[in-house]
């Protein structure tokens, strides 16, 4: 257990330490008095987050505390043996209970991962919320918010990102927040394949159908080989889409809108003939 905090902390210092920590500093995501449920799926980008926050609550033990969760939505015997052991070799004490969520969104034709998540999120939610936590932690990573980007873009016609914290619509007070926003998931897979690590992937009937090919692949998939296209031609393309998102120029977007208020370029448009007759550096009189 030692050895899988030293390869955080030391090995994996620049890559993964220093990156969860800058996330957690630059997002505000950890604040006193916080209960966190550290939300465990059996994956590596979960298992790993288990094991950054544990670190971390380590050094500030009367700061903040944590509960991990881990929820088993209907996995096979052998998938909670391998969660379980996985858990007991990174030193992770797991509170964990039982849900029918894959049997039930196995009977769904339509959009069955997408009702999967939502179950599984709603269910996350109030267990924390029954343990006293006020935030759940969840393991998305770096490459999870530039997929989601382009996915918007491509197949959802918006501009959009996945937060680093956001709060719940549905469960008053709950945030949900993630600490391995800035974590790059090729630095996890070199994390997992030192620490000799195998994680379980979805694990659901879903996932396996589509690994026989029986079903097409997803977006998600097709966004992903897109990206290792570009990456071959400009390694900087995963930062360039996330800076994107942090440099909207309002000035020349067609509309956009913050909930239910929504703006478009023509409202104003023609007070701009009287900033463009200004003279250079004089200001625009209120």
């Amino acid at each position: 257990m030692d050895d899988m905090r030293d390869i955080i902390l030391k090995d994996c210092n620049k890559t993964i330490w220093s990156r969860f920590m800058k996330g957690i500093t630059d997002y505000k995501l950890i604040q006193p008095g916080d209960r966190i449920a550290v939300c465990i799926s059996g994956g590596k980008d979960s298992m790993l987050l288990a094991k950054c926050m544990q670190i971390l609550q380590s050094f500030r033990s009367s700061d903040f505390e944590v509960v991990f969760l881990s929820m088993d939505p209907g996995y096979s015997e052998a998938n909670r043996e391998k969660n379980a052991e996985n858990a007991d070799k990174l030193g992770i004490p797991v509170t964990l209970y039982k849900t029918r969520i894959f049997s039930s969104v196995d009977k769904v034709s339509d959009n069955p991962c997408f009702l999967c998540a939502r179950l599984r999120r709603g269910s996350l939610y109030k267990t924390a919320q029954e343990l006293g936590c006020n935030k759940i932690a969840l393991g998305h990573h770096f490459d999870d918010v530039i997929e989601t980007i382009l996915m918007g873009m491509l197949y959802g016609s918006q501009v959009q990102t996945m937060m680093p914290k956001l709060y719940s619509e549905n469960y008053e007070g709950m945030q949900v927040i993630r600490p391995l926003y800035l974590v790059r998931e090729s630095d996890i897979i070199s994390w997992k394949e030192q620490c000799g690590l195998d994680f379980i992937d979805c694990a659901c009937s879903v996932t396996e159908k589509n690994k026989s090919g029986s079903k097409g692949r997803s977006k998600r998939h097709d966004v992903k080989m897109l990206l290792r296209q570009l990456r071959q031609n400009d390694p900087a393309v995963d930062m360039n889409i996330f800076r994107s998102v942090e440099n909207v120029n309002l000035q020349t977007l067609i509309s956009y809108h913050k909930g239910e208020e929504r703006h478009h370029f023509l409202d104003d448009y023609d007070m701009g003939i009287t900033l463009r007759g200004t003279k250079t550096g004089e200001k625009r009189k209120k």
